[in-house]
């Protein structure tokens, strides 16, 4: 039977078939079991996290609510102290190395040279590598006894000493030096993309001003780079934030507390002094503070888009 009202045979157009509203839920239920996951066991946790910062929990979460005594307890402690600055020399020296040296990279692989296409995947290859890997390979590096010390003393230099990993002074740096081997490929990758992103013609006509090439890349190529460079600084500062691995596998926090940061303190004190609720306060800080790093450039990006 035809239909001859139009408002019926417009709501006939409008109601989607059955092989239509299958095709726009097939999407939606295939993911519901990783979004209820996710819901669960990330901010699930995360809150759960913030609710145990309030508590007296000790070996075992508890429900015994203190205020913010937890966190005036971790702002006293020497031992958070210790970790905090040595997060701070180690992030500054990360990512202030990591960025010269990807940019340096990015540089020289911009001009075209033969072998980019060898030399790209060399450079990128310690990104591939976890950090307990890069840890442990880089403990056997320095160590005094079978590292780099030992091979000089076999290969007669007798007075050369490289003792840092061993030195409470220093370790730190030992980390630091870990850390930008594996880090810098990445950033330089980030880079490459943003020259290779400039437009040529820009270039040419500034050139044909009479601009040197410091005068290019100071002026106009720099300037350009500053979403690479934004993007950079946001993910090297959440890896230095969250560094527990790289730490554990070169140092184990020491000599001492040498080499403590607030990542293995929060361990330290949640899973081997039974102070649950310390350990709560000191990983919601480290939370507030990449939200304080993640807002600002999640801001800027979206203000950018509009």
């Amino acid at each position: 039977m035809q239909i001859t009202d139009p408002a019926v045979r417009h709501t006939a157009r409008a109601r989607p078939d059955y092989r239509t509203r299958l095709q726009n839920w097939i999407p939606k239920l295939v993911l519901s079991p990783s979004l209820a996951l996710i819901l669960v066991f990330v901010y699930g946790f995360i809150f759960f996290t913030v609710y145990l910062s309030f508590t007296d929990s000790r070996l075992l979460p508890t429900f015994g609510w203190v205020g913010f005594e937890n966190y005036e307890k971790l702002f006293r402690l020497r031992h958070w102290d210790i970790a905090v600055t040595n997060l701070v020399i180690f992030s500054g020296l990360y990512i202030v190395l990591c960025t010269a040296i990807g940019l340096m990279l990015a540089i020289f692989l911009d001009q075209k040279i033969r072998g980019e296409s060898v030399l790209r995947p060399i450079f990128l290859y310690p990104m591939a590598l976890s950090f307990i890997v890069t840890g442990t390979a880089w403990k056997w590096f320095l160590d005094p006894g079978i590292g780099l010390e030992h091979t000089m003393h076999l290969w007669g230099w007798e007075s050369f000493s490289f003792d840092w990993i061993k030195n409470r002074d220093f370790a730190i740096y030992t980390v630091v030096l870990a850390a930008v081997w594996q880090s810098s490929g990445f950033v330089m990758a980030m880079f490459l993309a943003g020259l290779r992103g400039i437009d040529n013609e820009m270039l040419k006509a500034a050139q044909m001003d009479g601009a040197s090439n410091w005068q290019l890349y100071r002026r106009i190529i720099i300037p350009q780079l500053r979403p690479a460079f934004l993007s950079a600084f946001v993910i090297l500062s959440h890896l230095a934030i969250k560094s527990y691995d790289l730490v554990v596998a070169l140092t184990g926090g020491g000599p001492g507390r040498a080499t403590e940061v607030p990542a293995t303190f929060m361990y330290s004190y949640t899973f081997t002094r039974n102070q649950m609720g310390i350990g709560a306060s000191s990983a919601v800080i480290m939370l507030l503070t990449i939200v304080a790093i993640m807002v600002p450039y999640l801001y800027s990006e979206l203000r950018e888009k509009k």
